[in-house]
């Protein structure tokens, strides 16, 4: 980076964290089959009680080459699985890139029309599918889509559990109903298939380079599109976060409580514990309650996740009569990511488990990790951190990606944050255009994020480039209008956005979630309290009041969805 230097942020890297790793030139499925070598007995999934070890978990990646050889898999095809966090899911994953197809990571709870859509935009030749979305799915059956598999998760739980959801009683009607939906004769069901499977199939030579994974993102223009992700994309975040964390190879044990189809959840919950012989204990969905009970059962020592599951689970502890105490102090390690942490979140976790509460920045076309906290006290809550080993940066000129920005007074880079590293995507499938915008001349990757990076290179996340607001020529960055006003009396939560206004400039409109039995604010109310801090051109001109924000699947604002519901 031109102003500073030959990477001066070595110095906030923990003990024993090198600025460059050899990255092995090897598929993303060899840590788990090396664990497999080690650590036969280890547990290495836990789901809901239900347990297999590494020698199980090989043998069943065996046989379900098997099922996908049979039904016609072969190097190059494109795998997809749309299902929830699940046993069957890990095996599908890693018996789909050891025959050396592509796996295609979709979201199970998405309409027909988008999973319609997406199998189409993918090429996905076969589609393993979550019981209860086979129904939707079904449509894109046809020519390119040659077959269609059923997963039945329920299959998955505990002997106990699945003698339970039998029982003819209303909760457990309900949860059959959650679970379970309506299956043709016609579509294969993946446990019967398992159960004749031949364990014998060769498995393809697969390379650092060869592509491995079709993530879909919907970066800053709402359009899902398909980033390519090499197995050498994923290895080196797997390496990097080895050394940053500093894991102990054959003890941790990782809670997946992401979705594995996100690329945060894909990364540090799905191929994580494999490369270091931890035991994943996975959750289908997030639930307070059930991530406590398994702290009582197998406490983690390493969780990520995004800040609301870190303060509802500290919060759901707080509120339990008998919280799991000496689970939770067993945490080591909470890695918080894919948006701002608040710092009264970390105080409340780090003092709730002893453990530390770091934060991280990324995106699915970084694999996604490409800048975090250190995991030392010197960490900064609510800042980036530094890049990671092997990782670059640059900051740019907002209007002129080509002109790197020149340091202020106070020593600080403001502009867009480029990174450069093994990490790195090499571009959206068929779409030439968007890839040549997003990634530059030289293996840059503009990330669309306004940062403040200082002399030693510690970065501070400012907004999004994309929904950056112009009043007046002034630029309004939404997230520090967010945080003043969240500081308002009654405010639970509020959106910053921009709206067309007179003479082709922007308007300020906060949507604000309220405290129950709070009074709506009055729009003078608002620009008062927010000219304490905020320049005038920066206080919003419209209020709305909303139930809830719309959000993504891991709990991000969706703000360009807050626009469109108030655009005229």
């Amino acid at each position: 980076m031109q102003h500073l230097g030959d990477r001066p942020w070595s110095v906030h890297y923990g003990p024993g964290v090198p600025l460059e790793i050899d990255i092995p030139d090897e598929p993303v499925t060899a840590g788990l089959a090396r664990a497999a070598q080690r650590w036969p007995d280890r547990v290495a999934t836990d789901f809901l009680g239900a347990t297999a070890t590494y020698a199980q978990t090989e043998e069943a990646v065996r046989r379900a080459m098997g099922v996908l050889h049979d039904l016609g898999v072969r190097a190059g095809d494109r795998v997809a699985l749309v299902l929830p966090n699940c046993p069957s899911h890990l095996v599908a994953y890693h018996a789909a890139l050891r025959l050396g197809a592509v796996v295609v990571e979709l979201n199970p709870t998405y309409s027909s029309e988008e999973l319609v859509k997406l199998l189409a935009d993918s090429a996905a030749t076969h589609a393993l599918v979550w019981h209860k979305a086979v129904e939707r799915v079904l449509p894109a059956r046809g020519a390119g889509l040659r077959a269609v598999v059923s997963v039945d998760v329920t299959r998955d739980l505990p002997r106990i559990s699945r003698v339970l959801l039998r029982m003819p009683v209303q909760a457990a009607r309900a949860k059959r109903h959650a679970l379970l939906g309506s299956v043709p004769a016609d579509v294969p069901d993946w446990h019967t298939l398992l159960r004749g499977a031949a364990t014998d199939v060769a498995e393809a030579e697969v390379h650092g380079d060869d592509l491995a994974l079709l993530q879909y993102t919907g970066g800053t223009t709402g359009t899902p599109k398909a980033a390519m992700l090499s197995h050498r994309n994923l290895v080196a975040n797997l390496v990097h976060g080895q050394a940053w964390v500093g894991f102990r190879e054959g003890e941790e044990t990782v809670y997946g409580v992401l979705p594995f189809f996100h690329a945060f959840g894909l990364t540090l919950c799905l191929n994580l514990p494999g490369h270091i012989g931890a035991t994943l204990v996975m959750f289908p969905n997030f639930e307070p309650e059930t991530v406590l009970t398994a702290f009582r059962r197998r406490p983690a020592t390493f969780m990520a996740g995004v800040a609301p599951m870190f303060d509802r689970i500290a919060a759901a502890a707080e509120a339990s009569a008998k919280p799991p105490t000496e689970g939770l102090r067993q945490v080591r390690l909470g890695f918080a990511g894919a948006m701002p942490i608040p710092p009264s979140v970390v105080e409340r976790w780090e003092r709730l488990t002893g453990g530390l509460l770091i934060e991280g920045y990324g995106m699915t076309e970084c694999a996604p990790i490409a800048l975090g906290n250190p995991c030392a006290p010197t960490r900064r809550p609510g800042t980036l951190g530094v890049p990671f080993p092997n990782t670059e940066m640059r900051v740019v000129d907002i209007d002129d990606h080509t002109r790197d920005v020149e340091p202020n007074a106070d020593g600080v880079l403001r502009g867009e944050l480029l990174v450069r590293g093994p990490q790195v995507f090499s571009g959206y499938l068929n779409r030439p255009d968007e890839t040549a915008h997003q990634l530059l001349e030289g293996g840059w990757l503009r990330t669309g994020d306004v940062v403040e990076v200082d002399a030693t290179g510690w970065t501070r996340l400012v907004d999004r480039v994309k929904e950056m607001i112009i009043v007046g020529g002034f630029k309004v960055y939404p997230s520090a209008v967010e945080d003043h006003l969240r500081t308002l009396t009654g405010v639970a939560d509020v959106a910053v956005v921009g709206v067309p206004g007179a003479a082709g400039d922007d308007e300020v409109l906060a949507a604000f979630v309220l405290d129950p039995d709070a009074d709506v604010p009055t729009l003078e109310e608002v620009r008062s309290h927010g000219a304490q801090l905020l320049a005038r051109y920066a206080l919003p001109r419209r209020i709305e009041v909303v139930e809830d924000l719309p959000r993504s699947q891991i709990g991000k604002v969706l703000r360009r969805e807050v626009q469109r519901r108030f655009l005229p």
